[in-house]
């Protein structure tokens, strides 16, 4: 299936070892619209080298799919474990080469940066995170499809914030105002 292009088309990664997030939103005028997400599961593959194939051909596969304008990645949480960090950037890496290689442009966003974009608090949770964008992208959340999956879906709405689309003004009174004056986004 061949993406339709209406507008700008962005495609979100969350990167893993075990399970990857992938997510892709479509901008219709300025409004964000759910395309495909889903993860990839990485666990049942017996060495890392393995992972980083199968890793590198999903992305090739959701970049041909979809034929994505930009992507967006969550950068890696710095953590105490040296040989995970090393496995993560390496993902994250070969994920990042998929989209440079068809010369798609590459935006990461820290944890902290895209769950503020997304629900107004760096420190929210990975539900929070899921809650708020099944109101954004007007789509009940899949609890099947994990929350990598909205975590990816979220690096791609924060980047299409940080690109001018979807804001919260200073001046506003937080998500509150903001569903008070889109009820059309509420389901």
């Amino acid at each position: 299936m061949e993406a339709t292009v209406d507008g700008k088309i962005i495609l979100g990664i969350d990167p893993g070892t075990n399970v990857m997030g992938y997510g892709l939103i479509q901008v219709v005028g300025s409004q964000p619209v759910l395309l495909q997400y889903g993860v990839i599961h990485l666990h049942k593959y017996p060495n890392h080298a393995i992972k980083l194939k199968k890793i590198f051909e999903r992305v090739t596969q959701l970049i041909e799919e979809y034929l994505p304008d930009e992507m967006a990645v969550e950068a890696p949480f710095f953590g105490k474990n040296v040989q995970s960090m090393l496995k993560l950037g390496r993902a994250q890496g070969v994920a990042l080469a998929a989209a440079l290689a068809r010369e798609i442009p590459v935006m990461e966003y820290a944890p902290r940066k895209i769950k503020q974009a997304v629900t107004g608090n760096g420190n929210a949770s990975k539900e929070q995170v899921a809650a708020m964008l099944q109101v954004i992208l007007n789509f009940k959340h899949d609890k099947d499809k994990m929350l990598d999956a909205t975590d990816a879906l979220a690096a791609a709405v924060c980047h299409h914030q940080q690109s001018g689309g979807l804001r919260l003004s200073s001046k506003s009174g937080g998500w509150g105002d903001f569903l008070k004056n889109n009820p059309d986004r509420i389901r």
